[in-house]
């Protein structure tokens, strides 16, 4: 009786079907997303450690820098030790009593000079207190400025014997001309 009163085209439709290949496609697609995604997770986990490896080895480059640098300010200050201040020392116009405290004030910077290499070399051969590379590369860089300052001391203390030098000889000639009044 009800097929009666429903409409032919109603009778006739019956149970929905499911196409079973559209199912299997959708299940391998979801298979193949979740594998992408792993590899994915994969590359992202490898490039992060590729990158704190490039900052460990920037870190490295930093401090090979720094020490180098420090190198060389203390190669200048050995070569100003040698030369700037054996020509001071020398003069005729430096008195004896300065001779003692050019001599402590130039001995003072290279001992401060020797130091720092002593410091340095006791950061780089041990943990240095469990210390991480950027800490490190942190302290060099610190010691560096410290050594470019010395380096500036040694040149100014330099210059201004060397302008009392200047001076006195001046003073001396002035002192000791002949008159012809």
């Amino acid at each position: 009786m009800i097929s009666h009163l429903l409409p032919a085209r109603a009778a006739c439709q019956g149970m929905p079907t499911y196409d079973n290949t559209n199912f299997i496609s959708l299940v391998k697609q979801l298979i193949e997303s979740g594998k992408q995604t792993a590899n994915i997770i994969k590359t992202v986990q490898f490039l992060k450690t590729q990158q704190e490896n490039i900052e460990k080895v920037n870190d490295v480059v930093r401090q090979l820098n720094a020490v180098r640098e420090i190198g060389r300010n203390n190669q200048r200050l050995i070569q100003m030790m040698q030369n700037d201040l054996r020509d001071i020392l020398d003069s005729p116009y430096i008195k004896p009593g300065e001779v003692t405290r050019v001599s402590e004030s130039f001995t003072a910077i290279v001992e401060n000079s020797i130091e720092t290499m002593d410091f340095i070399d006791e950061i780089l051969s041990s943990d240095y207190l469990k210390m991480s590379d950027a800490d490190r590369a942190k302290i060099l860089k610190q010691k560096e400025l410290e050594s470019m300052e010395m380096v500036s001391n040694i040149k100014v203390k330099t210059k201004r014997y060397k302008d009392i030098i200047s001076f006195r000889k001046m003073q001396d000639k002035i002192n000791n001309r002949e008159t012809d009044f």
